[in-house]
């Protein structure tokens, strides 16, 4: 399981270094999305981390005011 997290987590820095500059920021979460996820996944593994991630996202639109919104 540690080569599959190793390997999210290379995922999402690779986003944030080609993909994020191209988009501009946008986030209006603090920590941004993409930080969310290195530190969720991190923390609590893929499984875990993977389904606060998604539900992080699921919370991205604009009816959602955004915020302070820390892993816990």
């Amino acid at each position: 399981m540690m080569g599959m997290r190793r390997l999210c987590l290379w995922l999402i820095r690779a986003y944030r270094y080609v993909v994020s500059p191209w988009l501009g920021p946008a986030c209006r979460f603090d920590p941004t999305c993409s930080q969310y996820a290195l530190d969720a996944i991190a923390r609590y593994g893929v499984l875990r981390g993977g389904g606060l991630v998604l539900v992080r996202l699921l919370k991205c639109h604009p009816l959602h005011p955004g915020g302070e919104d820390p892993v816990r």
